[in-house]
């Protein structure tokens, strides 16, 4: 679950009851993450951590090895079909590089003409809605967009 919610604390039980297994709040939207993160593990969920295009990097960081994985938004959040933010990249970067063995996620504007950017970047998945739906062919660029993650996950255990 992306919850892409104020109060991302009073939503932890309901979801995890629903069956969630992995549950990913903004940074932004709590002031205590710890204690949130410590709440999602106690109610048998996996973490994600997301930040918005506003956000530093370097704000996420103290977190990373309390969580399973890292989200940078690739656009504002809260509406699809929005232009893919390149700009972001160093992020996912920098994650990669400090985190070697994080889940790191992007979600925005990925599609075949970015997925390559992000997977080079150090992403290993990847949030695809609008290229996927729009497409005469969704099963193709599905499997494109996974094809070039594996590949660049593949090239990265190899350069080490």
């Amino acid at each position: 679950m992306h919850m892409m919610v104020s109060k991302p604390e009073q939503w932890v039980k309901p979801m995890a009851i629903a069956g969630a297994n992995q549950y990913t709040f903004h940074l932004e939207a709590t002031e205590n993450p710890g204690a949130l993160i410590k709440d999602i593990r106690e109610n048998g969920m996996k973490v994600g951590l997301a930040i918005k295009p506003g956000t530093s990097v370097e704000y996420l960081a103290p977190w990373a090895n309390q969580i399973d994985m890292a989200l940078v938004m690739t656009v504002e959040p809260g509406f699809g079909g929005q232009k893919f933010m390149e700009d972001m990249m160093p992020k996912v970067h920098w994650l990669r590089t400090q985190f070697p063995s994080l889940d790191i996620e992007v979600d925005g504007g990925v599609g075949p003409d970015t997925v390559h950017k992000c997977a080079e970047a150090g992403a290993n998945m990847i949030v695809s809605g609008s290229a996927i739906m729009r497409s005469e062919d969704p099963r193709s660029v599905i499997n494109l967009l996974r094809n070039v993650c594996s590949e660049a996950a593949q090239k990265r255990s190899l350069d080490r």
